[in-house]
């Protein structure tokens, strides 16, 4: 079963809920940081890195002896990563998401591709959770390559978390797609309200099942409660704004290690999620 843990915008919890939800699990278990600009799961969940592996994506190289400049290639590409002003097509690697269209149009067979390096891939292992992280090198604009190659590491059959970036954009939408279930993280405050609707009509577009978990609640009003009950939106799980957590998550311990009465509270979401995913034909454990 694949879980994303995804929200409208940064700074609601989602991290929190996604490195307790794995930590809360009585079997083994992926968890995803698929937030590659910032990743921080590993500031939770330490582990010794037992490998790198490096991401790269396949860029185009002009064979100036072939090209003629017909700017096939550029009138195929969508995102202006190979153009010809009437001679050799010139190549900007930084704009290019690796399609390999340009090699297929070109009539020349002038195009050949070569690997760029995009990020890196990390993996380690703290209990009964395998940490994969994805790390965006300096510089590189496209997140989602690395972000798929990431969720290709998913095991068959296993249960994986996704800690998703915030936001709506692309990368979140190629972190959530094949998730059986999705849980948006939200605050009980006028910009959570705001950016969870957007969050909302991202996910129901990509049509796969949500729901919402309520971070901080006593610290604003009732407005997204209201928002999720009028749209008929299951509210996952309620988090008291309690000050012992926030005291626990920055000094970087989990919060159902440090408070173990919350420990329950992330049982009932695993159950509550169950619920969701069942709409894909998907039934999870439940820690016990």
């Amino acid at each position: 079963m694949i879980i994303a843990v995804a929200s409208g915008k940064g700074g609601t919890g989602k991290t929190t809920v996604a490195v307790n939800l794995a930590r809360t699990c009585d079997w083994p278990v992926q968890l995803f940081d698929c937030d590659v600009e910032e990743p921080n799961a590993n500031l939770f969940l330490r582990g010794e890195v037992e490998r790198t592996d490096e991401v790269t994506l396949p860029v185009p190289v002009v064979d100036a002896a072939k090209c003629d400049g017909c700017n096939e290639c550029g009138r195929l590409c969508q995102y202006h990563a190979i153009a010809s002003f009437g001679s050799q097509a010139l190549v900007f690697p930084e704009l290019c998401h690796g399609c390999g269209g340009c090699t297929l149009v070109c009539p020349r067979g002038a195009i050949t591709e070569t690997p760029r390096r995009i990020g890196v891939i990390e993996t380690a292992r703290s209990g009964a959770v395998a940490l994969l992280t994805g790390r965006l090198d300096v510089g590189v604009a496209l997140a989602p390559p690395l972000i798929r190659a990431l969720t290709r590491r998913i095991l068959p059959g296993a249960t994986a978390i996704l800690d998703a970036p915030p936001g709506t954009s692309c990368p979140v939408v190629a972190t959530v797609t094949d998730a059986d279930a999705v849980v948006l993280v939200t605050e009980p405050t006028p910009f959570g309200l705001h950016d969870l609707t957007l969050a909302v009509g991202t996910v129901r577009a990509l049509g796969v099942p949500f729901g919402v978990v309520v971070n901080r609640v006593g610290v604003g009003d009732g407005r997204v409660h209201a928002y999720c009950a009028a749209e008929g939106i299951p509210i996952l799980l309620d988090i008291p704004d309690d000050r012992r957590i926030a005291e626990a998550y920055s000094s970087g311990r989990m919060v159902v290690e440090a408070l173990p009465e919350y420990r329950a509270l992330f049982g009932e979401l695993w159950r509550a999620i169950g619920e969701l995913a069942a709409k894909k034909g998907r039934v999870p454990e439940v820690p016990r």
